[in-house]
């Protein structure tokens, strides 16, 4: 201890900016600062729109128009009971569900024929050869008759007003095409794993999106639970085959004139991966779509061309450079540290542990301040220390091989949530776009 306070002492002030340049030039600004920035223009936009907001819910009560629910997947059949239960308890009544069940193996398709007759859901279709799902949600697609479309999953439950807070920001701007909606995890309680993947969430997800949904660079529409324009999807085309479809269908909208927004009032709960091993499979396989989305399918909306817009542009960059550049940096500033402090390295890494674990309480202040059920997030604060090993390490690795694995390899084409042959049909036209681009 001695030696470490002696080390800090003869380094002072400049000597520690000096060493943390990676944090305090890269991290601090995007990951906190922005966030502290923001959070009371938000906050003082919600006091201020709560006239409007007012004015939205009566006009979404008074249309009452009908939601069409999609829900996709395979061998979800086990999910489906608990599924229809949460959707029953909804504050909004009048949508139709639509359950596909694309090419399941195991007693799916009994159990949805099963809800089907029992009038618990709309219309349930199956895909006897598995297309993907992509393929599935254009399917349902085929057969709504609402205005709005939700995309859930179907292993999702819902507190009793998201479908109404899901639908709302379409009546309090006209302009607004897509909603992302919030995501919280389930199972927080099961594993090391989930306690910090539960904190994760709560930081990239409800307050990064809102953040990000401010300033309208809002860049994904999660699959889990998502609301959309009919008339937009259409024009669109739906949804592409092919692995990931959240950023993908999120990036096709975003090059239309309609906005994308978070509604954080929107809560679906799920269950995410119990363990490590788990986790890093699911991943591999989020992290490449950022390789085959930004810089690949969608990178012409880097280009001056007739549907350009500023928005769109700084949306990718930001995803870019924060996820993937800066990656790539922190490896090389690693290699900085070791050749340049090898022999006060421990004494750096220890500093590096308490630096990251208050920056990682102060990042959760902002969950505290935007939560309304404050308890449960308070619960978490002992994992915090333990977030400086998931995202700067553990999750930084997966993060790097993915990347690199999607640039060099197309790696995820050969990833088998998705089926091959709908793989090979994306990747054959990811390559034609390549040759124009």
């Amino acid at each position: 201890m001695e030696g470490f306070l002696q080390f800090w002492e003869n380094e002072g002030l400049r000597g520690f900016f000096y060493i943390f340049w990676f944090y305090f030039l890269l991290e601090f600004p995007r990951h906190l600062l922005l966030d502290y920035l923001l959070l009371p223009i938000i906050y003082l936009n919600k006091k201020k729109n709560q006239k409007a907001d007012h004015e939205a819910r009566r006009k979404l009560w008074e249309e009452c128009p009908l939601v069409s629910i999609i829900i996709p997947g395979k061998d979800e059949g086990k999910n489906y009971y608990n599924l229809v239960t949460s959707l029953q308890e909804q504050t909004y009544r009048n949508f139709e569900v639509i359950v596909v069940d694309d090419g399941s193996g195991d007693d799916t398709k009994y159990i949805g024929r099963d809800l089907e007759q029992r009038g618990k859901i709309d219309l349930f279709l199956r895909n006897e050869v598995r297309g993907g799902k992509g393929s599935a949600a254009n399917l349902a697609l085929n057969y709504t008759r609402g205005k709005y479309i939700l995309h859930l999953d179907a292993d999702c439950s819902f507190f009793n007003d998201a479908i109404e807070e899901a639908i709302l920001p379409f009546y309090k701007d006209e302009n607004i095409g897509a909603v992302s909606c919030a995501l919280e995890v389930r199972n927080s309680g099961e594993s090391l794993a989930t306690a910090f993947q539960t904190i994760e969430y709560l930081l990239t997800i409800n307050v990064g999106r809102m953040v990000s949904s401010s300033l309208g660079i809002l860049r994904i529409v999660s699959g889990a639970f998502g609301a959309f324009r009919k008339d937009l999807l259409l024009e669109v085309g739906g949804w592409d085959v092919g692995p990931g479809l959240d950023g993908d269908i999120t990036q096709k909208i975003r090059k239309t004139k309609w906005k994308v927004v978070f509604a954080p009032k929107a809560v679906a709960l799920t269950d995410v991966p119990v363990t490590f091993s788990k986790l890093a499979k699911q991943r591999l396989r989020w992290n490449r779509s950022l390789v085959r989305f930004r810089l690949r399918k969608h990178r012409n909306i880097f280009f001056p061309n007739k549907g350009f817009r500023f928005s769109n542009f700084f949306s990718s960059l930001d995803n870019i450079v924060y996820n993937q550049v800066l990656n790539f940096i922190w490896w090389f500033y690693l290699v900085f540290l070791i050749f340049n402090h090898r022999d006060h390295l421990e004494y750096i890494l220890i500093a590096i542990f308490l630096l990251y674990t208050i920056s990682k309480f102060l990042e959760f202040g902002v969950v505290l301040f935007v939560s309304h059920h404050k308890y449960d997030k308070i619960k978490l604060l002992p994992y915090l220390p333990g977030m400086v090993f998931y995202t700067g390490y553990f999750m930084r690795t997966i993060r790097t091989y993915a990347h690199i694995t999607e640039l060099f390899l197309y790696s995820s084409f050969n990833d088998p949530w998705n089926p091959q042959k709908s793989s090979s049909e994306a990747k054959k036209i990811e390559k034609d776009l390549e040759r124009v681009f």
